[in-house]
């Protein structure tokens, strides 16, 4: 099967795909995760949607990005809990990780805790930055990596799915995406699923009809009956 042309943004990425497969997936991801600026995400999305079109494999695909994230995340929490918030402020700004957004990010993590870290995939900037942020506030490192691979697997899980879904739709779906965004978009295609799956349940389940009543029940409601015409 031959994989469907990609458009805008994600076309870009598709002699990286075609030249590195794998490799481009897990390499992207995993320098994103620590705060590096390249596209990790947008290439997750580009090869889940090689992947619905027979290209790539969507299981490899999966647990390639799943591991990339989570050890991205680590290595992003050993420079926040070793290095400090010397080696931030020095060559954070490298990595676009001004004082600014590390001190919105402590802030956002301090109110919502643990939680964050699983939350955190799904919002940009902070999805590069959580793991330094959890090294910088002192995060014990077990309970740091529970939530970071429960955020990894939803993360993964969602683009994945929806990706291998649209693919060779993704005509169909981009000039949404462009419109609207990347989430709402997908946001949109998981209500679609949800109700055609809902309305195929309810054409395979047999309609239930009321019960008649027991034969004791019509004896008891005649002599009623009878007795209310006396």
């Amino acid at each position: 099967m031959t994989a469907p042309p990609l458009p805008g943004v994600l076309a870009d990425l598709a002699p990286v795909l075609e030249g590195w497969g794998y490799a481009a997936v897990g390499g992207l991801i995993f320098l994103e995760d620590f705060g590096v600026p390249v596209p990790g995400e947008t290439v997750l999305i580009a090869a889940a949607v090689y992947a619905g079109a027979g290209r790539l494999n969507v299981f490899a695909v999966a647990v390639i990005a799943v591991v990339a994230a989570v050890a991205g995340d680590n290595i992003g929490y050993a420079i926040g809990r070793y290095g400090g918030r010397r080696l931030v402020a020095r060559f954070g700004r490298y990595v676009l990780l001004t004082p600014e957004r590390v001190a919105k990010a402590e802030e956002f993590f301090t109110r919502h805790g643990g939680k964050v870290i699983t939350v955190a995939r799904f919002i940009e900037g902070l999805r590069q930055a959580n793991g330094i942020i959890a090294g910088l506030s002192g995060m014990p490192w077990r309970r740091f990596l529970a939530f970071n691979a429960l955020g990894a697997v939803l993360w993964v899980g969602t683009w994945v799915t929806l990706g291998a879904l649209a693919g060779n739709h993704i005509d169909t779906l981009y000039p949404a995406v462009q419109r609207y965004g990347l989430y709402p978009t997908a946001a949109a295609v998981v209500v679609l699923i949800v109700l055609v799956a809902r309305r195929r349940l309810r054409r395979r389940t047999p309609s239930a009809s009321p019960p008649s009543p027991a034969p004791d029940d019509r004896d008891d409601r005649d002599d009623q009956d009878g007795q209310g015409d006396r």
